[in-house]
């Protein structure tokens, strides 16, 4: 089963940048950057819609976080045993370029965080908490995009990445200076800390958005775009041991994982198997795909293709008896022509 979330023209001309998550009651909440245009830059709102009947139908789209002609993106929601839904965002003026941001000749980003105690009918308005969350001298910042998890100790996880500034003589342009990390809280959203920071001012591995996973044996498992990394491949990760305070090793290049430079997701399954989407094809951005992992992450197979037309972000999400559903950007001749749902039976 397969059903179109948003589509471009439709309420906004352009939709990109899924995330979902699943409420307590079963709901599906699918989330999105509503924008006005195909670029990154503008005004953009986080928009979402729900769905009641696990994806069949979707009911009215609601604007979840709106900055007035600023952009608010990266949507990363993750739901809480008591039932509240969290979802963290990002923001900078609308004017302002991610390079520009990376280059220090626009402010900084800024990161917010938003509840919803009914499955997401209705959200608090945006807090910001980049004092929390954001070293002084970072200037990208990025949530996600796309789900974070509670852990089984109860501590709530994000992935995330951010640029450094530069050493002297440089733009702080350059891909070699994004570097990964986490977010995290121990009390249920209340409060927030940084957890790792891995930064390879090398260029091998450019850590920038970010997945992650909680594996059986209490690590967690993090998994990253590797944007322009000299590295093979174009993904990375990592493994914590302490709940994503530090990590193991810094990110390496995970090199059984080839596809194009883009954001993907990860999801634990029943019985310790990773599962993973993206897109397929070696270069572009087309043939969404799933691959799976037996041994917790360190190699990676190729399970089985989504779709043979352009593709590009997606989101997992456990669909309870009916298996693994899929949010991802899709269409017949570009990758952002909609945000389409499909269910995954028998993963």
């Amino acid at each position: 089963m397969a059903t179109v979330v948003f589509a471009a023209g439709t309420d906004y001309p352009v939709f990109r940048i899924p995330a979902i998550v699943r409420a307590q009651d079963g709901t599906l909440v699918a989330f999105a950057e509503g924008r006005q245009a195909i670029s990154d830059t503008g005004n953009i709102d986080v928009v979402c819609r729900r769905s009641s009947d696990g994806g069949q139908s979707w009911g009215p789209l609601q604007v979840v976080t709106n900055h007035g002609d600023d952009t608010a993106g990266n949507p990363a929601p993750v739901v809480l045993p008591s039932g509240r839904i969290l979802l963290l965002t990002c923001r900078n003026a609308g004017a302002a370029t991610e390079h520009e941001i990376m280059r220090g000749t626009a402010a900084p980003r800024r990161v917010y965080l938003q509840r919803s105690d009914d499955s997401g009918a209705t959200w608090s308005a945006p807090a910001e908490i980049t004092a929390a969350v954001k070293q002084p001298a970072w200037r990208w910042y990025a949530t996600g995009p796309g789900h974070g998890i509670v852990t089984a100790s109860g501590r709530i996880v994000v992935g995330a990445s951010h640029s450094r500034p530069p050493a002297a003589g440089d733009t702080g342009s350059d891909p070699k200076h994004y570097g990964g990390h986490c977010v995290y809280s121990d009390d249920q959203g209340a409060n927030w800390r940084i957890g790792f920071t891995s930064s390879n001012p090398n260029g091998y591995v450019n850590e920038n958005e970010t997945t992650l996973a909680e594996l059986p044996d209490g690590r967690l498992y993090f998994n990253c775009r590797d944007r322009g990394g000299t590295g093979p491949g174009n993904r990375a990760d990592a493994y914590s041991r302490d709940g994503g305070q530090t990590l193991e090793v810094s990110y390496r290049a995970q090199a059984t994982i080839v596809t194009a430079d883009v954001q993907a997701s990860v999801l634990a399954l029943p019985g310790g198997r990773l599962l993973y989407s993206g897109p397929s094809h070696l270069t572009d951005r087309a043939a969404m795909g799933l691959r799976v992992s037996e041994d917790a992450g360190q190699t990676w197979q190729f399970l089985r293709h989504v779709s043979g037309v352009p593709a590009a972000y997606s989101d997992l999400v456990h669909l309870g008896d009916a298996g693994v559903g899929l949010l991802y950007e899709t269409g017949n001749w570009s990758p952002y022509d909609r945000i389409t749902f499909t269910t995954l039976p028998g993963i």
